[in-house]
């Protein structure tokens, strides 16, 4: 058992003079998507952004990890289980589904159903669905033969569920409404439409859809026979599946909370959210420090974490995974999908995309000289980009990340596959601290670089001039439990391209310094005296 995502019997270690806390607790999972109740009378929650499959006891409040982060199962999006309690995921960035047996080993029952996501079972007959611009919806024999197609070209189609007539009802959230076919095949219906972005669909004790609305954060009861519906509860968007343990509903959400739906308008938190990730850090002209978490970027603002902006609000810049604060509420972002971005908030935001196409976007700065220094990991480069021009100012580095402005207007980047940090310029590139391991974000802090290392797990503080080296603190919360080798993320096309982790670091106006501690979901504040 156990009661979070990530746990190290070593503490935190810190120099003398240097405390570290937790400006925000540790999320218990990474992220919450499908959800299922199994055999057990467990809820059992997949984590795509985690690759692990917990199960949570309602009445205990624990959890307990059945496939964790490095296991087979990558990715999981969705959950059922067959007739014989063996659990079945959909592994949406893999174009798998894999069966998990009751003693606890694995296999893939296919590896060609891209967007693989909604999944259930009914009579022991399998069904899965893609979410995907042009998916298909069809029935998988556990026997891992050819699948039947029920339908296809579908825009993006959701977790479902076979209704009390034996009709399959599914959310196609391209479209903003849910259908229902034979499971046998024949002329599929609409339910209804108009809706919130439906993510889900199951059914309750009186035969009534219960659908999660992605874009509005409603959960909605829906008459399967007239269409008439009705809000039992209204959250924040980012809903993603729900299910009912012996007539309680509860609801998932992308940042990893898990409600129950009380009725009347009330509901009760079954396990709070939290980061998933988190990314990036930023700290505004005001002194407010942003988390950039991939699906949401946030503020810090008395004691929480609001969100600023995500997928589903106006005018997002998407998956934000770099971000800097250029001004009062505007930012430039890096997006996972490739793209690069000024965005400014307020009551109506505008997001302004200057370019686009790039491999695996991470960090992102602006230089003395108006122009926008970003780092591109997948292409190896460090690009400048100014009025619409792009320039590679570096090319074949291994996997950067990091970036920072150094002393002298030098553009310092962490190559994190080298396991060193370098400066770039009309000179080339040259070595400015090398022995690392896995390096991560970087930041200025008068003449000395602080270095996130994700692989050693440590703040470390070098002097330029004397190259003079500190470890600030060390057993950090970052990277992945030692032992465990963490499998590549695709990514979830349209919503974003490849996800990684990436711990960055930001400092506020008081000298405090924050690290992205992504192995918990949490932000750490650094004080260093002196």
């Amino acid at each position: 058992m156990t009661r979070g995502r990530y746990r190290s019997t070593t503490p935190i270690a810190a120099a003398e003079g240097v405390t570290v806390e937790r400006l925000t607790p540790p999320s218990r999972l990474f992220g919450a998507n499908g959800l299922r109740t199994g055999p057990d009378n467990r809820i059992y929650v997949a984590q795509v952004a985690g690759s692990q499959i917990s199960a949570l006891d309602i009445g205990t409040g624990e959890l307990e990890t059945i496939s964790a982060k490095g296991g087979d199962i990558i990715a999981p999006d969705d959950i059922a289980f067959d007739p014989a309690g063996n659990l079945i995921a959909t592994e949406y960035m893999d174009a798998r589904v894999s069966v998990r047996s009751t003693d606890g080993t694995s296999r893939v029952l296919r590896d060609d159903l891209p967007g693989a996501n909604g999944i259930t079972v009914h009579n022991g007959r399998l069904f899965v669905n893609e979410c995907r611009i042009g998916g298909r919806l069809m029935e998988l024999p556990l026997d891992g033969s050819a699948p039947k197609v029920l339908q296809d070209n579908l825009p993006m189609p959701n977790a479902m569920e076979v209704g009390p007539d034996g009709l399959l009802y599914y959310p196609v959230m391209g479209t903003n409404d849910i259908w229902r076919i034979d499971p046998d095949g024949g002329t599929p219906e609409r339910v209804v439409g108009d809706l919130g972005v439906p993510d889900s669909v199951k059914f309750d004790a009186a035969g009534f859809i219960v659908s999660t609305q992605v874009g509005t954060g409603e959960v909605l009861r829906i008459d399967p026979r007239t269409g008439n519906r009705e809000v039992l509860a209204q959250l924040a968007p980012g809903l993603d599946n729900c299910t009912f343990v012996d007539g309680r509903l509860f609801v998932s959400s992308f940042g990893g909370a898990i409600t129950e739906i009380l009725g009347g308008g009330a509901t009760k938190d079954m396990l709070d959210g939290g980061l998933m990730w988190p990314l990036d850090l930023t700290v505004g002209p005001d002194g407010t420090l942003y988390v950039a978490d991939g699906t949401f970027l946030y503020a810090w603002v008395g004691g929480r974490l609001d969100v600023v902006a995500s997928l589903f609000s106006l005018n997002t810049p998407g998956y934000v995974r770099g971000v800097t604060a250029v001004g009062a509420n505007e930012f430039l972002c890096a997006t996972s999908g490739g793209q690069i971005a000024y965005y400014r908030h307020g009551p109506e935001p505008e997001t302004d995309f200057v370019a686009d196409g790039f491999d695996q976007l991470y960090g992102i700065t602006a230089a003395a000289d108006g122009s926008i220094v970003a780092v591109e990991m997948g292409a190896g480069r460090v690009l400048s980009v100014r009025g619409g021009q792009t320039e590679a100012l570096a090319t074949g580095l291994r996997a950067p990340t990091g970036v920072v402005i150094g002393p002298g207007q030098q553009i310092l980047v962490a190559e994190t596959g080298a396991g060193r940090v370098v400066s770039v310029g009309s000179g080339g590139v040259d070595t400015v601290v090398d022995g690392l391991v896995t390096p991560h974000g970087l930041l200025m802090r008068g003449d000395r670089l602080l270095i996130v290392d994700s692989g050693r797990k440590e703040l470390i503080s070098v002097d330029l001039a004397t190259k003079e080296r500190q470890t600030l603190a060390a057993d950090l919360p970052l990277g992945v439990p030692d032992g465990v080798v963490a499998k590549p993320l695709l990514g979830t096309p349209p919503f974003s391209g490849p996800m990684g982790p990436f711990a960055g670091i930001t400092a506020g106006p008081d000298g405090t310094v924050y690290v992205s501690a992504d192995a918990e979901g949490s932000v750490l504040a650094v004080r260093i005296s002196g």
